[in-house]
């Protein structure tokens, strides 16, 4: 009985602890889901079956093979009129593509879903909960941001209200409707795992852990108060089924993408024609920048907006058009919500100081990319230096006629890399354009900048392979003779 006293107080204090805690109930989605289910929509595309084996092709010579060899027609091939049909339609009929999901966004009849839902696809049908079927018309889709608008004629449809995915916190409850496995109207719920997910150019995801399967694309991510905050996009699987992480493509995006396609039937960005890269920290803190933030330069195109606005290989961009750039992935999508022609400020940091450009922002071409040189080969007649400055490297001077071709004002090539500058990753024919703030222009000047590096400290060195330039730190060894 002691034993048992002596436990009386704890337990009396636990018991009073768990009456003060806050008590969390688990929410009810069934209202929210009788009310924002009708909006939710089937979206089933089909192709035409086209005839096999075209006179003169490989298709009818394998077609004539199978024929002769085997007396049964080519794998694959259409019946023949009158031959009784082995599961595949004859030619000219309809067959499915495939099923996804969408959302009806006004009561005319606009439809939100995913680009690859739709894509290829000849014919389209939208069906609504209460079986009404549709075909729908394809408004436009950007495969950039997998978003398709679709149109259905008619009026008076139940639609759903889009939130505000700026407003979306980690943690909150959202809900999923769709068409997973062609199952109509599943629901399926969880929370916001994380915001801002990257996972493309111009996409900053929503992660869940929503239940999310093949069909569940293009559907709505509803929160608590029945809004859309995003559209079901992608998953992630080993298995090509659900697997605790999925992603959605926030509102706010989506929609700006729709009002273009509704209006021009098409997407247009905005470009500044430069290859970027993530600031690391050991970069961040080599150039004096403070905390690792901004997009590096790697490669200016030429005659782009970037080279004319003044902006060179090994610039950091801090700020666009007034707004921060904390990681490279931001400038993009800052750059492509721009329209074509604006002009707009821009600021970067270039040898420990922050320079103040302006820029005019050109259309983005689906198909620009940026052209690539290959290794730039060492010039046998310039002599090398004696032996490996403190980076490890012997580099070489690089004649006019190559500066010019590479459309360098100055720089040095490097001849060999060891020590620090082999495990930094620089290789022969690599071009060293600056060391920290200075600019390189000779064998003989760099070897001096090198002597002067202090070797408790991490150095940057601008590196130029093909015509693309990274930032490499190293840290100054001593290299002995050879």
């Amino acid at each position: 009985m002691a034993a048992i006293l002596a436990f009386a107080p704890f337990a009396a204090e636990l018991s009073h602890a768990q009456a003060a805690a806050p008590s969390y109930n688990l929410p009810d989605f069934t209202d929210l889901v009788e009310k924002a289910g009708p909006a939710v929509v089937n979206i089933r595309t089909t192709e035409r079956v086209r005839s096999r084996g075209t006179p003169g092709t490989e298709d009818d010579e394998m077609a004539e093979f199978f024929r002769r060899f085997f007396g049964v027609p080519m794998p694959g091939a259409p019946t023949p009129p009158g031959a009784p049909r082995r599961g595949q339609p004859p030619q000219g009929e309809e067959q499915s593509r495939g099923v996804g999901s969408g959302f009806v966004i006004s009561q005319d009849g606009y439809v939100m879903t995913n680009a690859h839902v739709v894509a290829d696809a000849e014919t389209i049908y939208v069906t609504l909960p209460d079986k009404r079927e549709f075909k729908a018309k394809l408004i436009g889709s950007d495969k950039r941001t997998d978003v398709a608008l679709l149109k259905v004629d008619a009026t008076g449809l139940p639609k759903l209200p889009l939130g505000d995915s700026d407003k979306v916190r980690a943690g909150e409850w959202v809900l999923a409707i769709g068409s997973p496995f062609g199952l109509d109207n599943t629901v399926t719920a969880g929370i916001v795992s994380a915001k801002g997910r990257d996972t493309g150019d111009y996409l900053p995801f929503i992660q869940t852990d929503v239940a999310v399967n093949p069909g569940n694309s293009g559907g709505p991510l509803i929160n608590l108060r029945g809004e859309v905050i995003g559209i079901n996009s992608q998953i992630y699987s080993r298995s090509g089924g659900y697997m605790g992480i999925s992603f959605a493509i926030p509102i706010d995006e989506a929609l700006r993408v729709t009002e273009q396609l509704k209006a021009t039937g098409k997407v247009t960005r905005g470009r500044i024609a430069v290859a970027i890269g993530d600031v690391t920290k050991e970069v961040a803190d080599s150039l004096g920048l403070g905390r690792a933030r901004g997009a590096l330069v790697g490669s200016v195109e030429p005659g782009g907006p970037a080279e004319k606005a003044g902006i060179e290989a090994g610039d950091i961009i801090l700020k666009f058009n007034g707004r921060d750039i904390e990681k490279a992935s931001d400038l993009p999508r800052m750059v492509g919500d721009i329209k074509p022609g604006t002009r707009v400020p821009l600021q970067l940091w270039r040898k420990g100081a922050t320079r103040e450009v302006s820029i005019t922002v050109a259309e983005l071409d689906a198909d620009a990319k940026v052209k690539t040189r290959g290794n730039s080969q060492r010039d046998e007649s310039s002599p090398p230096a004696a032996k490996p400055n403190a980076l490890g490297l012997i580099v070489n001077e690089i004649p006019d006629a190559k500066l010019k071709e590479l459309k360098i004002k100055s720089g040095v090539e490097v001849e060999q890399a060891d020590g620090p500058a082999m495990r930094a990753g620089i290789r022969p024919g690599d071009i060293i354009l600056r060391l920290g703030d200075s600019d390189v222009t000779s064998p003989k000047q760099f070897n001096e900048l090198v002597k002067g590096l202090d070797k408790a400290k991490i150095a940057a060195v601008f590196v130029r392979r093909g015509d693309a330039t990274q930032v490499l730190t190293l840290r100054p060894g001593t290299m002995s003779s050879r």
